[in-house]
């Protein structure tokens, strides 16, 4: 009897399936990428290297004077191997929360830091994806943007292991700056309030409370951010022309055309002046 049929049948089976499976994981090149994104393929992750990571510089960003100088510090503890603090940035929208990560990328890439972005929906993999950087000899920034959570996500767990570390102590190399709207970054319910009780003079926050103030605790350092005044807004928004090299032209206009900008979208951001002075620039080019 022969198997010849049967043996092919079965390769040709095993070829299907290895089409379906993820690429076998592959070490990162570190020499050659200093910004990496983790990607779930099927039930396995790998860091992905970020080609063309974002160029923006620490003195672009104007405005937020205080938290660059205190998160500037702590990145700099870091990177020279010296105690330093998890990062919660948190606050309005389009303020330079961001950016400022990705700035400190730039500025200390050469000093061995690296960044790794990390989806909220992917936190769950947070023990995987620290495995590999234990014993590397660069410092990693494990970034999460716009971070939040409802109530019954899963994922806020496995950041709390890694910002504290579980049985297995946290890796000394790997630090985790967040950015997010909520300060802690779970939803806050009036109900949660009345589960508040006074014991001979002495308050005690209801559980859910106590939750949910016990994640962004594990961030030793919060940075907070605010809504731009006028002035400040106009301040960032003239920067950003002389950045641009845009000729200095009729002030006036320039701030008029800049509030109404900021006034159309309902915010006086980073954002909107970025967004602004891109416009600017580009209708003063076209000699609008």
């Amino acid at each position: 009897m022969s198997f010849e049929p049967l043996l092919g049948r079965l390769e040709a089976l095993v070829e299907r399936a290895e089409a379906l499976l993820p690429p076998a994981h592959q070490e990162p090149c570190w020499a050659d990428f200093v910004a990496y994104r983790w990607r779930r393929q099927g039930e396995r992750g790998r860091l992905q290297p970020i080609v063309h990571p974002h160029g923006i510089r620490l003195d672009q960003l104007h405005g937020i004077d205080r938290q660059k100088g205190l998160i500037v510090r702590n990145t700099q503890q870091f990177v020279q191997g010296l105690p330093a603090n998890n990062v919660l940035l948190w606050g309005s929208r389009g303020t330079g929360k961001s950016s400022l990560i990705k700035a400190l990328l730039n500025a200390y890439a050469g000093d061995g830091l690296r960044l790794v972005e990390v989806e909220k929906h992917h936190l769950v993999d947070l023990p995987d994806i620290v495995a590999p950087l234990y014993y590397r000899p660069e410092r990693f920034i494990l970034y999460c943007d716009d971070l939040s959570f409802e109530g019954d996500d899963p994922s806020y767990k496995a950041l709390k292991v890694v910002l504290d570390g579980s049985l297995s102590a946290a890796p000394e190399n790997v630090l985790v700056y967040a950015t997010s709207n909520r300060r802690h970054l779970l939803p806050e319910y009036m109900t949660e309030n009345e589960q508040a009780r006074n014991l001979g003079g002495e308050i005690h926050h209801g559980e859910a409370v106590e939750e949910k103030i016990s994640l962004s605790e594990r961030f030793g350092l919060w940075l907070s951010f605010y809504p731009f005044n006028q002035d400040e807004y106009l301040a960032i928004v003239h920067r950003w022309l002389e950045s641009l090299g845009v000729p200095a032209g009729d002030p006036a206009a320039i701030t008029r055309a800049a509030l109404q900008w900021a006034l159309a979208r309902g915010s006086r951001s980073g954002r909107s002046a970025w967004q602004f002075a891109r416009d600017w620039a580009g209708r003063a080019a076209l000699g609008e």
